[in-house]
C-alpha cells in the first residue's frame, strides 16, 4: 500500500492512521481508524505523541470512570474524617470534637497572652485626636432633651411636696401658737359653714 499513489488511499477499505493534528516539533495526535467507503469512517483509537513519546488517548468511558471513582473517594474519605471527629452519649446526645482545633486555640491564646500590646506613639494619639475633633465640628452631637419621667417618679416627686408641704405647715402652726407680744387677742374662732 505505500507504494501505491497517495490519492488512491481513500478508495481503500481498512485499518489506516491519520495525523489529526501537528504543532511541531512537540505535539502530534494520529487517529486509527477503520475506512469502509471514501466518505465513511469509524474512529478506533488516538494517540497523542509528546517530545517524541507516543501515549494512547483514554476512551470517554475511562475517562468518566476514572473522575468518578475519584469524586467518590474523596467523598468516602471525607466522610471517614467527619465520623471521626463526632461523639455520641445517651445523656448529651451527638456532638463534635476537634482535638486539632482546641490545642491550636489554646497555644494561639497563649501567644496572644505573652505578646504585650505597645502603647501608641504620640503623633499616633495626636493624629486620632485631630480626626476625632474634625469629625465633632462637621457632625455636632444632638442635644437630646431629658426623657420623660414615669408616672412612678411623678408619685413620688408629688408624696415629696406633699411632705415639704405639710412640714412648713407644721411650722407655720408653731409659729403662729407662740403668743407675741404685740397683740393679746385670742385666733379667730372658725364658724361651721351652713350647708344649703
Amino acid at each position: 500500500m505505500q507504494r501505491l499513489n497517495p490519492d488512491q488511499l481513500p478508495t481503500m477499505t481498512g485499518a489506516e492512521y491519520v495525523l489529526l493534528h501537528a504543532q511541531e516539533p512537540i505535539l502530534y495526535i494520529i487517529r486509527l481508524q477503520y475506512r469502509h467507503a471514501p466518505n465513511q469512517v469509524t474512529p478506533m483509537a488516538d494517540y497523542y505523541i509528546i517530545a517524541g513519546t507516543v501515549y494512547q488517548a483514554p476512551d470517554l468511558s475511562s475517562v468518566v470512570n476514572s473522575r468518578m471513582l475519584n469524586a467518590f473517594h474523596n467523598l468516602e474519605s471525607a466522610f471517614e474524617e467527619a465520623h471521626s471527629f463526632s461523639r455520641y452519649h445517651p445523656s448529651k446526645g451527638y456532638w463534635w470534637e476537634f482535638k486539632d482545633q482546641a490545642q491550636t486555640e489554646k497555644l494561639m491564646n497563649k501567644e496572644k497572652k505573652k505578646k504585650k500590646e505597645e502603647p501608641s506613639s504620640l503623633f499616633q494619639r495626636q493624629r486620632v485626636d485631630l480626626l476625632l475633633g474634625d469629625l465633632a465640628h462637621k457632625f455636632p452631637p444632638k442635644v437630646v432633651p431629658p426623657p420623660c419621667p414615669e408616672k412612678k417618679e411623678e408619685v413620688v416627686k408629688s408624696e415629696t411636696i406633699k411632705t415639704e408641704i405639710k412640714t412648713e405647715k407644721t411650722n407655720e402652726q408653731r409659729v403662729a401658737n407662740v403668743p407675741s407680744q404685740r397683740s393679746s387677742k385670742p385666733p379667730p374662732d372658725k364658724k361651721p359653714k351652713l350647708l344649703r
